[in-house]
């Protein structure tokens, strides 16, 4: 079904999607197979093998390049895996810019995986364009934008650093994890691929692990088509259809997720034992007039310091939280919290994360959709627990 629309709240429910043809279905089926019957030696009916296709995947990738605007989209199982094959799309001596505040499995990818390989990676600030400008020269194949940054939600202006980058002949990714498609569209910014981790926003339910890629060339899409069949990294049928069921509330549980990080934002700055609070909403936070720009809303995950740079500090807070529950991952309808240094971020050496403002007391909040009273009722209490002395 062709859909004039570019309204997300329909988008997710309908872009892709039709009824089961032999049953009337309005869910997508699981097409649990591994294989496909045909009538003769390539006379099929478009399906050969399920790491190849499978028309589970194959409804989940339309609707979700119909969400990011753009013609393509492949789906992984796992974050890991997309980002693995973007990387495989380089050879030896070409060149990443990267920014230097990102995920750390994006990091030790980079660094522990590809770099031996021969792939060369610059990690920057993107959000000074002059120190990206800076960076890039005839080497550079590729430039990795994450924004917002995890953990200290930097806003990365994604046209300008397309155009620095496409000025030098470079494929432009961006992470749009931490936004989805509900808060950002790359694509529209310049972005050639567009990543995600799908088991975060996207599925919103803890219960999926999963990455995807889109894109609008045609080339992209048969190279990393080639490298998902190739290299098998393919997601099974019960977490598309998983993820399928996910996106039909997206909107509304991003409309939650922003409405109580707004609220938690405001209400961190003003307690007594906070130091920094990031949270791209605030006016005086790096970039806030870019991520007004071209973000629709600035999303319900938070970072926040304590006044006592510590582990212990930090420790003492997060064995206090109820409601927020200490867990890796993000973006479901459930509060969490983390510790980067010694979690998500642990695979980065400590003197580059503190370079890149990566403190010890720095706490990751990912703003479910409970009742607000509750959450910040939990947050009190596990600030009171902590000992600044």
């Amino acid at each position: 079904m062709e859909l004039s629309t570019k309204n997300i709240e329909t988008l997710v429910l309908h872009a892709g999607i039709e009824p089961d043809p032999t049953t009337g279905a309005i869910m997508t089926p699981i097409f649990q197979t591994s294989t496909y019957v045909q009538a003769a030696p390539g006379d099929h009916k478009g399906y050969e093998y399920a790491r190849t296709q499978n028309p589970t995947r194959d409804v989940l990738q339309k609707n979700l390049a119909a969400l990011e605007g753009m013609k393509h989209g492949l789906c992984f199982s796992t974050g890991m895996g997309s980002i693995d094959a973007c990387m495989k799309l380089l050879k030896p001596g070409d060149e990443v810019v990267a920014t230097n505040d990102l995920y750390g499995g994006t990091y030790r990818i980079f660094t522990k995986i590809f770099q031996p390989y021969g792939i060369n990676f610059k990690f920057v600030n993107m959000a000074d364009l002059d120190a990206v400008k800076n960076a890039v020269n005839g080497n550079t194949k590729m430039v990795w934008v994450e924004t917002p940054t995890n953990p200290l939600l930097r806003i990365i202006d994604i046209e300008a650093v397309a155009t620095i980058g496409k000025s030098v002949g470079a494929t432009i990714v961006v992470d749009n994890t931490f936004a989805s498609p509900y808060l950002q569209l790359p694509g529209s910014l310049g972005a050639d691929i567009v990543m995600h981790s799908a088991t975060k926003y996207l599925n919103g339910h803890s219960d999926v692990v999963m990455g995807v890629l889109c894109t609008s060339s045609d080339t992209l899409r048969d190279q990393l088509a080639f490298i998902q069949n190739s290299c098998g990294a393919t997601p099974g049928p019960m977490d598309c259809f998983l993820v399928l069921r996910g996106l039909k509330t997206l909107h509304i549980r991003m409309q939650r997720h922003c409405e109580n990080g707004k609220v938690i934002a405001h209400w961190l700055k003003n307690h007594p034992k906070v130091g920094e609070v990031y949270w791209p909403g605030f006016e005086s936070h790096t970039n806030h007039a870019v991520a007004k720009k071209q973000m629709n809303d600035f999303g319900g995950m938070i970072s926040f310091t304590l006044k006592s740079d510590s582990v212990e500090a930090a420790m003492q807070f997060l064995k206090a939280t109820q409601l927020f529950s200490l867990a890796e991952s993000l973006g479901g309808v459930e509060s969490l919290v983390g510790h980067p240094a010694t979690m998500t971020h642990a695979s980065i050496p400590k003197a580059e994360r503190e370079a890149n403002g990566l403190k010890d007391s720095l706490i990751r909040l990912s703003v479910g959709i409970e009742h607000i009273d509750d959450l910040v009722a939990d947050l009190s209490k596990a600030l009171d627990a902590v000992n600044l002395v």
